[in-house]
């Protein structure tokens, strides 16, 4: 047997050296087994034969039979087109070609038998096919072609001439080269229990399957397996680590937690918090490490658990730290601490990158010999020369904003790690959060504190400036706040600047009589730190800004968030912008200002975040449209994200049978020592060294 790991696709007959890199740098297909393991993204029915006259505008890909009349060229420059005239006989169809015309007139002839494939539309009141497939009729079989698969492509593979059919063609090579079976992944004993397939039938049926069912039964396959590896590699790594980490016993709640209770409690928790503080306390007793993920919709109140559970690590005798992605986040952090923490004997101080000399070090020093009980920072908290007398509880809040690296470092802080509690308030699907933070046990707060509405969300078209500002006036005249926001892409950045610069000029004509801040990513800091805090104590009335207010700016007097080009952002970062208000008791409003014409995906996040203020509904919503490879933090999540078949939207159930035969096999077999799954162990390995970034997650 080919060992197709090792084996270079530049060997495979027909590809050579020029093509394997082509297929390297734009496929990432470098072995024989990269290739056998791109997955076509669709089959086609490649047995029915359909006559033009049948055609219409509305069907799918078809293919027809005929000859090509003639030829004509038509349009000058970029509209140039080369349109064949193709006829079976009963009807005529024009086949057209926008680029690649000069190969077109050399390979195809008039008077010549050929099958023609593509996706018919109408134009001119014509039916046409632009750049149809093109076979000699001769030399097609129908009756082998089956489910035809179709693989994804660049345009710079197409312009080299590596199209799907090229793909095709590599990879039927490689099965008829193949000497023997496939080597299988899974131990015998799963693949029958499970009734699946084996391994060498499904990645034969998923390239070729001959029905429906193959291909149903083959995707399975490969699905579960891709799905059972991520989680039999998290729930593996969190026992090891349960066992190899014992956790501080927190065995008290003592005088200042009672204190902050009785007195400092700025309102009665709710039902879902005083659930999330039971289970945290719990954790901390129990005498295992907690590694807790705390999801919660903006304005929950995730911050007050935290503080609270904090002062059980203080009543035990430790420190605390709580870690915040940005200087204006971890400062909002600090005030709201001390002034929760108003007339308690508990120090607490702000470490960031602006803490410099004297002040910086009666910090450090503070944290060597426990005076500073509670550390509020950001990244600046990483630093080696941050040491802490016993810390023994840490906070990460926006969690996503954190790699996996970053979060680990927290750990060596102190001989026996902290406990460690993962804030986020962007509300992540059930099947995502089991891939993601599989190792984390989940708290949910589904309740908004007792007197906050709900946000009231407006769709309204970029042409009715003059309706926009008459609701904004009547909230500012009654002594509200608002936000405008711009959207900041990478790609665009220099114009969405220019977009923001302009609507803030903008905004400062039509309404003059109010003060307006303006921030975005590429002012000083001392200078965006200026304008932020103009906006948070009232001397400004609107802020204009790029999405840096989306994590945590908490200013309660804010009634209005105003996104411009809400077309160009994501349900998730909608979600999180329209969170910045509704902090107060009054009504809040939140404006989605697009253009006119709309995209019908873009028709649908818009519709949804008018719909509902319910962040898992959203989230699940964006799962579906965007996929997971889009979602936040999951490039730096520490699972592979590269999963080449299974769908975290639609592979819920798939997911589920994974975890739990993952459970199956590590409850049955906890040392890992059962000769029957030693091929588990060696598959595991493999995918570790294979995958780039399988890291600790925590």
């Amino acid at each position: 047997m080919i060992d197709l790991e090792c084996q270079d696709i530049k060997f495979l007959p027909g590809v050579g050296p020029q093509r394997a890199k082509l297929l390297g740098d734009e496929l990432q297909i470098r072995t024989l087994h990269d290739l056998l393991y791109t997955f076509p993204y669709k089959h086609i029915d490649r047995t029915r034969l359909y006559y033009i006259h049948e055609l219409t505008a509305d069907m799918p890909y078809v293919q027809i039979r005929g000859q090509i009349l003639s030829f004509d060229t038509e349009g000058e420059g970029r509209k140039r087109r080369l349109v064949a005239h193709f006829t079976d006989g009963q009807g005529v169809v024009d086949l057209i070609w926008f680029n690649g015309i000069k190969y077109v007139l050399s390979a195809y002839k008039t008077r010549t038998d050929y099958i023609v494939f593509g996706r018919p539309s109408v134009f001119n009141g014509r039916i046409n096919i632009a750049h149809p497939d093109v076979d000699k009729a001769d030399e097609l079989r129908l009756n082998t072609m089956g489910l035809q698969p179709y693989y994804t492509t660049t345009d710079k593979m197409k312009r080299a001439g590596l199209n799907s059919r090229s793909i095709e063609h590599f990879t039927a090579t490689l099965f008829e080269r193949l000497d023997a079976e496939i080597p299988e992944t899974l131990p015998p004993y799963l693949v029958s229990s499970l009734n699946l397939v084996s391994l060498d039938e499904a990645l034969r049926h998923v390239h070729y399957p001959t029905s429906a069912e193959d291909l149903r039964k083959a995707q399975f396959r490969l699905k579960f397996e891709e799905l059972f590896y991520i989680q039999l590699n998290i729930i593996k790594y969190a026992r090891e680590r349960r066992q190899k980490y014992r956790g501080y016993v927190f065995a008290r709640v003592g005088e200042l937690f009672h204190t902050f209770y009785e007195k400092n409690l700025p309102f009665e928790l709710t039902g879902a918090q005083k659930r999330v503080i039971r289970e945290i306390r719990q954790d901390m007793g129990s005498g295992r490490q907690m590694n807790r993920l705390l999801q919660g919709d903006v304005g929950s109140g995730k911050t007050l658990v935290a503080l609270m559970s904090i002062l059980i690590a203080l009543d035990n005798g430790f420190q605390a730290c709580i870690m915040a992605p940005t200087e204006i986040l971890a400062e909002q952090h600090y005030v709201t601490f001390q002034n929760l923490l108003f007339g308690m004997s508990v120090r607490v101080e702000l470490l960031t990158g602006t803490v410099k000399g004297k002040r910086r070090q009666a910090i450090l020093d503070g944290l060597k010999d426990g005076e500073v009980r509670i550390l509020v920072g950001t990244h600046a908290v990483l630093e080696d020369t941050v040491l802490f007398k016993s810390l023994g509880m840490v906070v990460i809040d926006e969690q996503h904003r954190f790699g996996v690296a970053q979060r680990a470092r927290l750990w060596t802080k102190n001989s026996n790690p902290p406990h460690v509690l993962v804030m986020t308030a962007t509300p992540i699907p059930r099947t995502l959060a089991m891939t993601l933070y599989g190792d984390l046990d989940v708290s949910v707060i589904d309740e908004l504190p007792p007197g906050r509405k709900p946000i009231q969300t407006i769709h309204q078209f970029d042409n009715r400036r003059e309706s926009l500002y008459r609701g904004l006036r009547s909230q500012l005249n009654e002594g509200r706040q608002a936000y405008v926001v711009y959207p900041l892409i990478k790609e665009s950045e220099k114009m969405d600047i220019k977009n923001l610069e302009e609507g803030y000029e903008q905004l400062c004509r039509d309404l003059p009589e109010y003060k307006i801040s303006r921030v975005h990513g590429k002012m000083k800091a001392a200078e965006k730190e200026a304008e932020m805090q103009d906006f948070i104590s009232g001397k400004t009335q609107i802020l204009v800004a790029t999405t840096v207010i989306e994590v945590g700016v908490n200013v309660p007097n804010a009634s209005v968030m105003v996104i411009e080009n809400a077309e160009r952002f994501g349900l998730a970062q909608l979600h999180q912008l329209r969170g910045r208000v509704g902090r107060g008791a009054g009504q809040s409003y939140c404006i989605l200002v697009t253009k006119y014409q709309l995209s019908a995906d873009t028709r649908k996040r818009i519709q949804i975040m008018t719909e509902t203020n319910d962040g898992f509904e959203i989230a699940e919503a964006d799962l579906k449209l965007r996929g997971p490879g889009d979602l936040e933090g999951t490039q730096q999540s520490g699972v592979s994200f590269t999963l080449r078949l299974a769908n975290l939207a639609r592979d819920g159930q798939v997911l589920q049978l994974a975890r739990e035969t993952a459970e199956k096999v590590l409850d049955d077999d906890p040392h890992c020592a059962a000769s029957k799954n030693d091929i588990l162990w060696r598959q595991l390995n493999k995918l570790r060294d294979r995958t780039v970034n399988w890291g600790v997650i925590s």
